[in-house]
């Protein structure tokens, strides 16, 4: 059975996901966490595109991805292979290094693009790596709730749906997240 296209076309926001091959991790360290972001910049200056968040965990990785001029196919080809061959080298390894063909739902709303980026960074607290997103450094939520700057994001984007101060209101619906999965029985 053939797989289905994947629809795209210019200004198209994704959020795509991949993960280790049998699930295992993808990145052991930091070094292999720096590598990867490089390789999205790389990447970034031959198939130009816009990054609205991020989330690098141990098996698997999050991006919220929007299309500029080209298929995030050719995005992805280029960011994975090339992560792979280095991945494999440095650990000397062998085989896939990601599991099938990424995962991508395109965003049609503008409810599913914000679900995407809360998502996108409460991902560290769904793993049990934090108590709080802010404690992980290798996700865009810092860039979203400080004046830290991020060269690999822009959060123009999200922070637009936000009334002033907008930064303090994308934290407070992160918070009460949080304060809910801390506490399941809190009263939404």
């Amino acid at each position: 059975m053939s797989r289905k296209p994947r629809i795209w076309y210019p200004g198209a926001v994704y959020h795509i996901t991949d993960r280790g091959n049998r699930k295992m991790p993808v990145f052991s360290d930091d070094k292999d966490r720096f590598k990867f972001m490089d390789l999205l910049e790389e990447t970034r200056v031959s198939h130009p595109f816009t990054l609205h968040a991020y989330c690098l965990m141990t098996n698997h990785y999050h991006l919220l991805l929007e299309t500029i001029n080209h298929h995030p196919q050719e995005i992805m080809k280029m960011i994975n292979s090339r992560y792979g061959i280095y991945f494999n080298k440095r650990h000397d390894l062998v085989g896939h290094v990601f599991q099938g063909r990424y995962k991508s739902e395109l965003i049609d709303s503008d409810e599913y693009f914000l679900n995407a980026s809360r998502y996108i960074h409460l991902n560290p607290l769904e793993g049990n790596i934090v108590q709080n997103p802010a404690e992980y450094k290798w996700s865009s939520y810092q860039a979203y709730i400080s004046n830290r700057k991020n060269q690999h994001i822009t959060t123009q984007r999200i922070l637009s749906y936000f009334p002033d101060p907008p930064k303090e209101h994308y934290k407070k619906v992160i918070d009460h997240e949080v304060a809910l999965k801390q506490n399941p029985t809190a009263i939404k």
